[in-house]
């Protein structure tokens, strides 16, 4: 087999067209192999338990998508009221790769150079970050209050035949609050 012979006045174009090449690759969205199989639609039902073991229920919705820097999760969760009335709260968060493989920072503000930063829990307002372990992919919510105790919000979606499991913990100084665990069906 014959090398391809490349004249020498060529070669420190080939070295940048190489180095180049290189660089793309290291640029490429690292992203994508940890979030693709969870982009889409999903929604069901629950029964939400409270500390004092009231139950409520609700219907809830999640959608995850890919952006060009990360990906977005939106979630919806309706509580109806025993009285009829029905309280409606929805969220949607970005998040880009951390330096840590499989950890993201949540995107929530950009500060005056343009990048995307962390909100600060010392002015009250949430640290959110997320991780995906496997089939797992978690959302972390930390707000300290004026006291400096904390709250906690934990939401766990792990893939399932048909959609993904959903399993939410809300801490406040260490005991719990709220927990559900329901099925999520992929819409």
């Amino acid at each position: 087999m014959n090398a391809i012979q490349v004249p020498l006045s060529l070669r420190p174009l080939k070295a940048i067209v190489v180095g180049l090449i290189l660089l793309l690759a290291l640029n490429l969205p690292v992203h994508a192999d940890h979030i693709t199989p969870f982009v889409g639609a999903y929604s069901g039902g629950a029964e939400v338990v409270s500390s004092d073991g009231t139950r409520s229920r609700r219907d809830m919705s999640v959608e995850i998508s890919e952006t060009k820097d990360g990906f977005t999760v939106q979630w919806r969760s309706t509580t109806f009221k025993p009285d009829g009335r029905t309280k409606v709260k929805s969220y949607s968060i970005d998040f880009v790769p951390s330096d840590r493989d499989g950890v993201y920072s949540a995107a929530m503000e950009r500060n005056v150079f343009g990048h995307d930063v962390q909100l600060d829990p010392m002015k009250g307002e949430p640290f959110v970050w997320g991780r995906v372990t496997g089939d797992t992919m978690t959302v972390y919510s930390l707000f300290v209050d004026q006291e400096g105790g904390y709250e906690m919000q934990q939401y766990d979606r792990t893939l399932t035949e048909g959609g993904l499991t959903l399993d939410f913990s809300f801490l406040r100084n260490g005991e719990q609050q709220r927990s559900v665990s329901t099925f999520l069906k992929r819409q």
